[in-house]
């Protein structure tokens, strides 16, 4: 028979941990905010100027919660010894980066299609940090 510590139940230790919950929520922030962005642009190409100023607060927005994530991601990675969670939201943050200067500067070529691609690989990124349960794992398995 299992004996159950503190009330927690037998699987306890396979939940997901607060590190886990700040992550995302975080995640679930920047989805929702990196969604806004084509909506803002479209709006913008009907031929409603002033959505442009929108479209770059949102792309603020965005960036912020990246950079934000990008610290949970490392609390999810020291605390509880999950390290993808951390390399998906580098390769997401640098791929809002590239596509931030590059909207910037005006490269419409390189700005919508690095959008589009940022968009679907952070939504990937809510699915995985949805999915699984992030417990903390012991030192040998990072």
């Amino acid at each position: 028979m299992t004996t159950v510590a503190n009330g927690l139940g037998p699987d306890a230790e396979h939940r997901t941990k607060p590190t886990g919950w700040i992550l995302r929520a975080v995640v679930s922030a920047h989805v929702v905010a990196i969604v806004g962005q084509p909506v803002f642009a479209g709006v913008y190409l009907t031929g409603d100027y002033d959505s442009l100023r929108w479209h770059a607060v949102g792309a603020d927005v965005v960036t912020s919660l990246g950079y934000l994530q990008v610290i949970a991601a490392i609390m999810v990675w020291v605390r509880l010894r999950h390290p993808w969670p951390f390399l998906a939201t580098m390769a997401v943050v640098a791929a809002e980066t590239v596509q931030y200067f590059a909207g910037l500067d005006g490269a419409l070529w390189l700005h919508i299609p690095v959008g589009v691609m940022t968009i679907a690989a952070l939504v990937v990124l809510f699915i995985a940090v949805w999915r699984q349960p992030l417990p903390k794992r012991e030192a040998g398995h990072a």
